[in-house]
């Protein structure tokens, strides 16, 4: 997950070590427990792979400078760790990372991330009903079935945002479908080619 995280910050601009350490914690924070202990020891082993390199930027020739920045390589493993996975308590905890770097992705690859979350939490919301109902029937405790119920409720909830996230995915493919259909091949004029100055009555006449 962290490798994800240090290339998809990468992927939008280089920094060095302690900038990006502060970009994990404020942008990514949030949603993900970030360990900033392996940070360093996780970006040593990127650059050893060739995904990440360091350099100094401007005259800068102190190391204390050296700045990071995401490789060609970098780019490719970026989208490969984006766009994996499978139905797993591993998919549970990374998609939110995933989410946060969706705009690296086409909408194609967000519409197949996006259903094969709702897959996974369809079928956690199957098992989280039948466990609720054994619980009722078992005479649980007040406080058991209230945390129960709140995590039935939660997923019913996560899944109406990905069908509300879904739908605007298709839509916005469906757009660019049609948008594409209207502009008939060679309807654009070739780049660099002016158009004629002179009126139309005169171009007319010729």
């Amino acid at each position: 997950m962290l490798e994800l995280a240090i290339l998809g910050l990468l992927k939008e601009r280089a920094m060095h070590g302690y900038e990006l350490r502060k970009q994990l914690g404020q942008k990514l924070g949030f949603f993900w427990t970030v360990s900033f202990g392996s940070l360093y020891p996780t970006l040593k082993k990127l650059e050893r792979r060739g995904v990440v390199e360091k350099f100094f930027p401007g005259d800068q020739t102190s190391r204390r400078k050296q700045v990071y920045r995401i490789t060609a390589a970098g780019e490719a493993e970026f989208l490969e760790l984006l766009t994996e996975g499978a139905h797993s308590a591993w998919e549970e905890d990374k998609f939110p990372l995933r989410l946060a770097f969706f705009r690296h992705v086409g909408p194609e690859t967000r519409i197949r991330l996006l259903e094969r979350r709702k897959a996974y939490l369809e079928d956690k919301l199957d098992e989280g009903r039948r466990v609720l109902n054994r619980a009722r029937r078992g005479m649980s405790d007040t406080y058991t079935l209230s945390l129960m119920r709140h995590g039935v409720e939660t997923t019913e909830h996560d899944l109406a945002w990905l069908d509300t996230l879904i739908t605007a995915e298709r839509a916005t493919l469906s757009d660019g479908k049609a948008a594409g259909a209207a502009a008939p091949a060679g309807a654009i004029a070739e780049p660099g080619a002016p158009e004629d100055p002179r009126p139309t009555e005169e171009l007319q006449t010729k």
